[in-house]
C-alpha cells in the first residue's frame, strides 16, 4: 500500500473501510486528510451505507499529527484542513467506528473520538502527547469532555499519558475491547449484530440525531480553540521551541513565554 488511504466496500455496499497509511506510524499528513475528506465526500450520496470504519494499516492506528507541517510556517494550513475533516467525520451519513490496534496518539485519537465508536484491541494504547511538545490537541480539547467528562478529558490532555483501551473501556469511551489478532472477526460481528439488520435510512437519521448535542458543542467550540492556537499559542516561544526540539532530537528548553 502506497496511496495514504485505502478504500473498501463491501459487496452490498453497506460497510466502506478506510485504512491510513505512512510508513511511520499511519501519521496524519496533510495528504492522508485531503484523501480522507474526498472519500467522505465520495460515500456521500451511498443510500445503503451503514456503517464507515477507520483503521491504521499494520500494527498502529497512528502515532498522530505530522510534526514537520505543525512548524509555525505551516500550521495556519493544516490545521483548518484537519478540523474540516472532524466536522465532516461529525456530518458523515452512516455509523462510523475507529478500529483500533496499537497506538493511537494525537491526532490519530482525534479522529478516532470524530467517530461514533471506538472498537479497540486489547493492547491498543491511547494518549494525547501535545503537551510535551508546548502545544494542546484542539480537536480533543473539543471532542473528550463531551464524551468522557471533564476531569478525564483534563487529566488526558495535560497529563500526556498513555491510557489503555481496559481503561477508556471503563470510563465508556471505547465500546469494545477484542483479542487483537481477533479484533477483525469482532468488529464484523458487532456489525451483524448491531447494524446489519436495520434500516440504512434508520440508522442515518438516528445517528445524526444522537449526535446532533455533540456536533452543535463542537461547532461553537472548536473555532475559538483554533483561533486560540493560531493566534496565541503559536506565538510562544514555548511553543515553536517544542517542534523545533523534536525535529532536531534535543530536549526541550521551556523559558515560560
Amino acid at each position: 500500500m502506497t496511496e495514504p488511504l485505502g478504500v473498501a466496500f463491501s459487496v452490498d455496499q453497506s460497510r466502506a473501510a478506510f485504512t491510513l497509511y505512512h510508513p511511520k506510524g499511519n501519521i496524519i499528513t496533510a495528504d492522508l486528510v485531503g484523501a480522507l475528506r474526498s472519500a467522505l465526500d465520495g460515500i456521500a450520496q451511498n443510500p445503503h451505507l451503514k456503517l464507515i470504519t477507520l483503521e491504521g494499516a499494520g500494527a498502529d492506528f497512528s502515532f498522530g499529527a505530522s510534526i514537520p507541517e505543525h512548524t509555525a510556517d505551516e500550521i495556519a494550513r493544516v490545521l483548518p484542513a484537519m478540523h474540516a475533516l472532524i466536522y465532516e467525520l461529525l456530518d458523515a451519513p452512516a455509523v462510523t467506528a475507529a478500529v483500533v490496534r496499537g497506538r493511537c496518539l494525537g491526532g490519530g485519537f482525534e479522529l478516532a473520538l470524530a467517530c461514533d465508536f471506538i472498537l479497540a484491541a486489547d493492547d491498543a494504547t491511547f494518549a494525547l502527547p501535545e503537551v510535551s511538545l508546548g502545544v494542546f490537541p484542539p480537536a480533543a480539547s473539543a471532542l473528550l469532555g463531551p464524551r468522557v467528562g471533564y476531569a478525564r478529558a483534563l487529566d488526558a490532555i495535560l497529563t500526556g499519558e498513555r491510557t489503555s483501551a481496559a481503561a477508556w473501556h471503563r470510563a465508556g469511551l471505547v465500546n469494545m475491547i477484542a483479542d487483537g489478532a481477533a479484533l477483525g472477526r469482532a468488529v464484523d460481528d458487532w456489525f451483524r449484530t448491531n447494524l446489519a439488520p436495520k434500516s440504512a435510512a434508520a440508522l442515518r437519521h438516528g445517528v445524526a440525531a444522537a449526535r446532533m448535542g455533540l456536533i452543535a458543542h463542537v461547532r461553537e467550540v472548536l473555532p475559538k480553540l483554533e483561533q486560540l492556537y493560531l493566534d496565541d499559542l503559536m506565538r510562544t516561544h514555548d511553543a515553536i521551541e517544542g517542534v523545533d526540539a523534536f525535529m532536531a532530537r534535543r530536549k526541550p528548553v521551556w523559558t515560560d513565554r
